[in-house]
């Protein structure tokens, strides 16, 4: 069959619209006043809803797929499941939609950092969507999402100027540690799985140093070009 007609397309098509349909419905809900007198934290704001959407199914859903075929622990390249394949499928079709977001909205060059991200995430995904390859590892990365949870709720109220509140007080000194894949297959494409991996675990020091700096060192502000950054809110 030829690429252009490959099944997995509609899936991804179906995955990223149901993206943008969420976001739709999301921007209906009412906003924080302190979100609201701000175009850009409102931007934020919705863009952050879909991500905790994504975050609480795709985190739940890996912990299912794991729980369901075990030697997706163990065997990373060649273990395979229906769950798991639909899951690569949803979460790819998240970080198009994102991608997307991001571009037209006119954020590129504030959150390049989300693109690369985005676009090394989607690179490591082809192999299981297509290929069927490493899809017990794209499971495996997808339970940072777990993780993700937590960081978007810190996120979210600090947009909405809430960070007095107990509850961002613990989220603040509870980060949860981002775990990724630490063996990949020895052939070549394990080989490029392996630098994609390597390149999204810098990706993510960046991300918690900025956090660390906005969190703990809030004498630090950020100069006036880099206001305008996602994680230095």
């Amino acid at each position: 069959m030829l690429p252009l007609l490959h099944p997995a397309l509609l899936l991804l098509l179906g995955a990223t619209l149901t993206f943008r349909a969420l976001r739709r419905a999301l921007c209906r809900l009412p906003l924080p006043a302190h979100v609201r007198a701000d175009p850009l934290r409102t931007w934020r704001w919705h863009n952050l809803l879909v991500s905790f959407a994504h975050s609480i199914v795709s985190g739940i859903w890996a912990l299912l797929c794991v729980w369901q075929t075990p030697e997706m622990l163990v065997e990373i390249e060649m273990a395979w499941s229906l769950s798991g394949y639909l899951l690569v499928c949803f979460s790819a079709g998240y970080f198009i939609h994102d991608t997307v977001d991001i571009v037209v909205s006119g954020q590129a060059r504030a959150s390049w950092e989300y693109l690369v991200h985005h676009v090394m995430a989607m690179g490591a995904f082809i192999s299981g969507i297509f290929l069927g390859r490493f899809v017990g590892g794209g499971v495996l990365t997808l339970l940072v999402e777990v993780s993700n949870i937590f960081l978007t709720i810190r996120m979210m109220m600090k947009i909405n100027n809430a960070q007095h509140l107990l509850l961002y007080k613990i989220n603040k000194y509870a980060y949860l540690t981002y775990f990724f894949l630490q063996y990949v297959g020895q052939r070549s494409l394990g080989t490029f799985l392996l630098g994609i991996l390597i390149m999204l675990d810098i990706m993510i020091l960046i991300y918690f140093s900025r956090l660390l700096r906005s969190d703990f060192c809030p004498e630090r502000l950020p100069s006036p070009q880099h206001k305008d950054k996602f994680l230095t809110e």
